[in-house]
């Protein structure tokens, strides 16, 4: 039989070695309130559509909307969602010895094949009575989804998981382009891509530009899908989204494509590669 006065020593033993209160290590984290939930939500629709609006812009236009909401309060859940506007803004810290950022090597280059770059990024999921993060493996030629993840938290671990599962489904790219994130320019996520022979390529700072496909999928994926429906759980997300990806890929027609597939794109070329070898 388990003594609860060892387990309470012990507890205030573990306590003592990190200098905590017994209250802090038996706190559960607060979750964000459902008027910060709703306001999430609200900023990312508004930032789909105004990519350039930093905290001060957004504060403004949300009290054009009718909430009471002030400008620090906008940059916190901003920060919390991912969100930063497109412009440059100054260096203000330097970013971790650790984490090298690779220079961009997709300028004046000419994609003509699948697999010759893929890209990655990650976005943020509004929920009913929370949120989660989405990040996506796109093979910039024929915009197809190759893999994709779900987290509740911004670590690199379901960034890594979606790698691994693209390079052992599709083979490996030439060149790996994404924006300069800390899950990607992570020891994990860039050392995978060494590992596998792939080039790095790092959007500049504030160019969304440079990775404009990807963007485009969010805003598809937005609009079609999640704003469509209010998830309740992570699996219903996860089925929302899985039904909608595989939409997208298999019969939703590109416009850039003439109303050809991604999956119809990547399979043509392929074929078209094979015949010529």
């Amino acid at each position: 039989m388990i003594d609860p006065d060892h387990n309470r020593l012990s507890i205030r033993r573990q306590c003592e070695l990190v200098s905590i209160s017994r209250a802090s290590f038996y706190r559960q984290p607060a979750g964000e309130t459902p008027e910060n939930l709703e306001l999430m939500r609200l900023i990312d629709e508004a930032f789909m559509e105004m990519p350039w609006y930093g905290s001060r812009q957004m504060a403004r236009h949300l009290c054009r909307q009718g909430w009471c909401v002030g400008r620090k309060r906008v940059r916190r859940l901003m920060r919390k969602i991912g969100l930063s506007p497109i412009y440059q803004a100054p260096k203000t810290r330097e970013p971790h010895p650790q984490h090298r950022i690779y220079p961009y090597l997709l300028r004046h280059l000419a994609i003509e094949r699948p697999d010759q770059v893929w890209c990655a990024d990650v976005t943020y999921i509004p929920m009913r009575r929370g949120f989660l993060y989405l990040v996506a493996i796109m093979d910039w030629f024929s915009r197809r989804v190759l893999a994709w993840r779900l987290s509740n938290t911004m670590d690199v671990d379901f960034c890594v998981a979606a790698l691994e599962e693209a390079i052992a489904r599709h083979g490996k790219p030439d060149i790996f382009n994404t924006d300069q994130g800390s899950q990607f320019t992570s020891f994990a996520f860039t050392a995978t891509l060494k590992d596998a022979g792939i080039r790095i390529s790092m959007d500049g700072r504030g160019r969304w530009m440079d990775n404009v496909f990807i963007e485009r999928l969010w805003r598809s994926l937005k609009y079609e899908c999640v704003f469509l429906n209010a998830f309740e759980t992570g699996s219903e997300a996860r089925l929302g989204i899985g039904s909608w990806i595989d939409y997208y890929n298999e019969r939703r027609p590109h416009s850039t494509f003439r109303g050809r597939t991604p999956d119809e794109v990547y399979a043509a070329a392929e074929m078209t590669e094979q015949l010529a070898a």
